[in-house]
């Protein structure tokens, strides 16, 4: 066997003499085979994607999936201004065929501005009953600060109901100059309204709303307190004062006041203490207390 190059070219050559023949006379029956050698490149590749073809053809189908994903991220402007166009069109269709929203009928609001709700609806005069999304309805107006729970129901052909039920304000809240009907929570749900929210006790100060059911709640068990009541203060968002309409403040501790409420009422129905001419009761420190007269009742009796 021997193996001859040829101009520098990589290719082998196997010659293969058969046996018992002189070289003279068989050199036609010489077999001559030509084998080329693989291109080492291409055959390293060839054998990576042999040994790891699951793994490259998993890889190629996330790439294109994630090629996939930012072509949509890209085109969402776009596909989301054709579906709100189409829309409309829709929208204006039905309506001007007789199902657009003519009545929008509110019940259960008392706090909530009726405005208000009607801007959360999102209803312009071209849409219509059929395209008219209930459920986005519903969410809009829960957003409102003093809606507890509200239900959006449409009448064909061109009626829309909403029953709403409020959050229960248990107090008015004064800060600012300003008043605003609050929860439990001390969270707004509204603006007062002169005369409509009289019922419910003023507490004033910074503070005051956080802390405002609680003394709410504990002069309900104490409703002989509650007579030419004015206004409850928040004192450095620590403790409450009383002011009653005829000038009276009662200063309350900072703990204990549910005790100071019961000793006060001990005190009016014993001695009818709030009806008095006093300008000050200091429930402050316990087991003590200490009242200050009106001035100009003081005046008087210097004067005799």
């Amino acid at each position: 066997m021997q193996q001859v190059g040829q101009n520098g070219n990589d290719i082998s050559a196997v010659i293969t003499k058969p046996s018992g023949i002189s070289n003279a006379k068989n050199k036609s029956n010489l077999k001559l085979s030509v084998r080329k050698k693989g291109v080492p490149f291409f055959t390293a590749i060839n054998q990576f994607w042999v040994l790891h073809r699951k793994l490259l053809t998993r890889s190629l189908l996330v790439l294109l999936v994630i090629l996939l994903a930012v072509f949509i991220f890209q085109s969402r402007n776009f596909l989301n201004k054709g579906v709100e166009n189409i829309g409309f069109a829709l929208n204006k269709t039905f309506a001007d065929v007789g199902f657009s929203i003519d009545e929008i009928s509110i019940t259960g609001q008392s706090l909530t501005n009726e405005t208000d709700i009607v801007k959360s609806l999102g209803i312009n005069e071209n849409t219509s009953t059929l395209l008219f999304n209930v459920k986005n309805a519903r969410s809009s107006i829960l957003e409102l600060a003093s809606v507890l729970s509200v239900s959006v129901r449409k009448t064909y052909p061109n009626k829309i109901i909403i029953n709403i039920v409020e959050k229960t304000p248990v107090a008015r809240w004064r800060i600012a100059g300003k008043t605003y009907v609050i929860d439990s929570t001390g969270k707004k749900l509204a603006s007062s309204i002169d005369g409509a929210d009289e019922d419910l006790l003023l507490v004033v100060g910074e503070g005051a709303s956080d802390d405002a059911n609680a003394i709410v709640l504990a002069l309900k068990n104490y409703p002989s307190l509650n007579e030419g009541l004015l206004a409850i203060s928040r004192i450095a968002d620590r403790r409450w004062d009383l002011i009653y309409k005829s000038g009276l403040r009662v200063q309350l501790p900072e703990v204990g006041f549910v005790e100071a409420l019961a000793k006060l009422t001990s005190y009016q129905d014993e001695y009818s203490l709030l009806n008095r001419d006093l300008s000050l009761i200091d429930l402050r420190i316990n087991d003590e207390l200490v009242v200050r007269l009106i001035e100009h009742e003081q005046d008087a009796e210097i004067a005799q």
